[in-house]
């Protein structure tokens, strides 16, 4: 799988309620830390940002991710990408709903494609 068929991956199970945790690398330096900012959140630490997606997936249901405008580069261990996605979600008895700006950097580790960084902010308009 190429790092833009992980991508796609990790929007499927986002939608479909799956595990989002196993998508993020593991650190391996305490210098070396995966970051995820998410629209309220800033998590540090690939323990972190794990347990966040595990408590989001539990705490979220009916989600739509409808990327807009999916750029990836890949090379040979490293990848980054950039979107437009518009999100909706339920959260207890809120729905929420936004266009997002996603943009993160991946990293093949052992065959596989792993995110190290992930940034979800919302757009507005300028």
């Amino acid at each position: 799988m190429d790092a833009r068929a992980t991508i796609l991956e990790y929007y499927d199970s986002l939608r479909h309620g799956a595990p989002l945790d196993t998508f993020v690398a593991e650190d391996r330096t305490a210098d070396d830390a995966i970051v995820k900012f998410g629209i309220s959140e800033r998590l540090v630490g690939a323990d972190n940002v794990q347990a966040g997606l595990r408590d989001q997936t539990a705490s979220t249901s009916d989600w739509t991710v409808d990327s807009r405008d999916l750029r990836v580069t890949q090379r040979d261990s490293v990848a980054w990408f950039s979107d437009d996605v518009r999100l909706a979600w339920e959260e207890g008895d809120q729905h929420h709903e936004f266009d997002t700006r996603w943009s993160g950097t991946l990293e093949r580790r052992d065959g596989d494609w792993s995110f190290v960084g992930l940034h979800v902010s919302v757009a507005t308009e300028f």
